[in-house]
């Protein structure tokens, strides 16, 4: 402790012998001085006693003041002169990081103002409404297309409701809706609003629920949802019952607190986690992954890295990007009516070294997995017909998709006859729907016939032979990594369960033991109507205390 700078007082040193009064001179009597002042001689005896006793009160009363000094820490110290700079200087609290403790302070204010305000179940009903406004947007407007798509689709001379065009959509990045700078933003403010309420109101409602709360008045434990009496009753006789019904049972003195059902109040802790960890894997998913199609004819590789591309600012490519896909064989599976059922593709993953690590054959609904990417199979197409001309060959004619109507497909590939250098080249046309027949048309447009790929069933059209060897097929795949989905996963999985265990109703019982009266009391988050008929049902197995009269005993005492 700091010691206060020396005062102008004076100070009074006592010994700690005995003081003695001084004895009285009886011969003094014998004289008639003495006699004359005998009144003096009293006087200064007087005085002489009185000093010492007035020196030992004062020192008496400056010990106990001493005392109260020390009792209060000496916090207030008196002086008869104004304290100088340093004095006052040296007196104030060595506090070197005084700025920054009232800059935690401030720090700790406005952190409690913000919770409040992100806590806010207005502002959070608010923020989930523009998510869902901007999802349904994103529903609606085409996702990852050329810029030229939205120049043609949203122009400005017919703005759509009149102001929307596609400057608000490349500008607000609509295109890529869900990681676009707006909606991130809006999940991660609704993200620290959840976690700004689970801080501030649901951790707390825990911490009181854990706490064995006892009510040691009748009155009190009356005001509960439920409350009865019980006039003959023994307040452990309760607890043993309350315990059989799956209570939690506490006894002190004449109190009894019990409960059931905590985990119900941990659960909105739960799902306000769970819903974190699906916006966090929507987010890994929107921003963090890779996306790619690829139509592969048959018999031909691709590497898996030049075909994916980047979804936002959260990808990073992997070691897998450099594995080689070589597709071995594509085929179709067919309905009775001749429809395309479903179509199949043999994979084959090759490493760097050109080594085979893995190979599937794989189906809508049927993907690859391998290193962290997913192959899909999405579409179809033909890519070419082989073909013998005149026992030449084989020649492959490269097929390209005709516009019809309807959604059906058609591929057309041309076989030139007659001289390359004729102005009016003509040929024979070749047309196909699928992989299982190619319907062949002469130099006029001429119907000439139908043939299967690898029937070796020649047909001769305009003095030409033609033998249909094969229709090479390609595969549509789309590959992607989505690094979100077993979070997104894992998040529904939880918001499920928290769910669930969110309708457990967390129910407190309050007893107090007033002579052979219980007062039972209690109240529940949930089952409002079923709690009290819960505890009418276990107050009415409470056994009741019987009393023998004092005649029966005495009669069976004489007995």
């Amino acid at each position: 402790m700091q010691r206060s700078p020396p005062m102008d007082t004076r100070t009074l040193s006592l010994s700690t012998t005995a003081l003695k009064p001084l004895p009285r001179q009886y011969h003094l009597i014998n004289s008639p001085s003495i006699l004359y002042n005998s009144q003096f001689y009293n006087l200064c005896y007087k005085r002489a006693l009185y000093s010492p006793l007035t020196c030992k009160l004062r020192a008496i009363r400056q010990t106990r003041e001493s005392e109260i000094k020390k009792s209060v820490g000496k916090k207030i110290s008196v002086s008869d002169r104004a304290p100088s700079l340093l004095e006052d200087a040296e007196k104030s609290p060595k506090n070197p990081d005084g700025k920054t403790a009232g800059g935690f302070k401030l720090f700790k204010k406005l952190l409690r103002r913000v919770l409040a305000v992100l806590s806010n179940l207005p502002l959070a009903i608010g923020e989930i409404a523009s998510i869902a406004a901007l999802m349904a947007l994103g529903t609606v407007i085409d996702q990852g297309e050329a810029p030229d798509f939205y120049f043609q689709k949203y122009p400005e001379e017919n703005p759509v409701l009149g102001f929307f065009t596609w400057r608000w959509i490349l500008t607000l990045g609509f295109d890529h809706m869900f990681s676009s700078p707006l909606f991130l933003a809006l999940l991660a403010l609704l993200a620290a609003s959840l976690m700004a309420c689970t801080y501030t109101t649901q951790i707390p409602l825990v911490k009181v629920a854990r706490r064995w709360s006892f009510l040691h008045s009748a009155e009190a434990i009356s005001k509960q949802d439920f409350s009865e009496t019980l006039p003959r009753a023994s307040i452990q006789d309760l607890g043993i019952i309350l315990m059989g019904a799956g209570y939690e049972v506490f006894l002190k003195g004449p109190s009894l607190y019990a409960f059931k059902g905590l985990a119900g109040r941990f659960a909105p802790i739960g799902v306000h986690l769970a819903m974190l960890l699906i916006m966090a894997g929507g987010t890994m998913s929107a921003a963090g992954s890779f996306r790619g199609s690829v139509t592969v004819p048959q018999g031909l590789n691709f590497v898996v890295g030049d075909v994916l591309g980047p979804s936002g600012f959260l990808s990073f490519p992997t070691e897998a990007f450099n594995t080689e896909v070589h597709v071995n064989r594509f085929f179709m599976d067919y309905y009775d009516s001749g429809e395309v059922r479903q179509f199949h593709s043999d994979l084959s993953l090759l490493d760097i070294e050109g080594k085979e690590v893995m190979r599937k054959t794989i189906s809508v609904n049927d993907p690859l997995r391998y290193g962290g990417f997913t192959v899909y199979q999405t579409d179809w197409s033909l890519s070419a017909l082989q073909i013998l001309k005149d026992d030449e060959g084989p020649f492959n004619l490269a097929m390209a998709p005709l516009k019809v109507s309807g959604d059906k497909k058609l591929y057309g590939t041309f076989l030139p006859v007659g001289t390359p250098d004729s102005p009016n080249v003509k040929g024979i046309s070749m047309l196909a729907r699928d992989l299982q027949s190619v319907v062949l048309y002469d130099q006029e447009g001429k119907f000439a016939g139908v043939r299967r790929p690898n029937s070796k069933l020649p047909i001769e059209i305009d003095g030409t032979k033609i033998v249909i060897v094969d229709a090479i097929g390609s595969t549509g795949l789309e590959l992607k990594t989505d690094p979100g989905v077993p979070i997104v996963y894992a998040g529904f999985g939880a918001l499920m369960l928290t769910t669930c265990i969110s309708f457990l109703s967390h129910a407190q019982v309050w007893a107090l033991q007033d002579g052979t009266t219980v007062i039972v009391g209690g109240k529940t988050n949930r089952a409002k109507v079923e709690f009290p008929e819960e505890m009418n049902r276990l107050l009415d197995q409470a056994p009741e205390i019987v009393e023998t009269s004092p005649v029966r005993k005495s009669s069976s005492s004489s007995g």
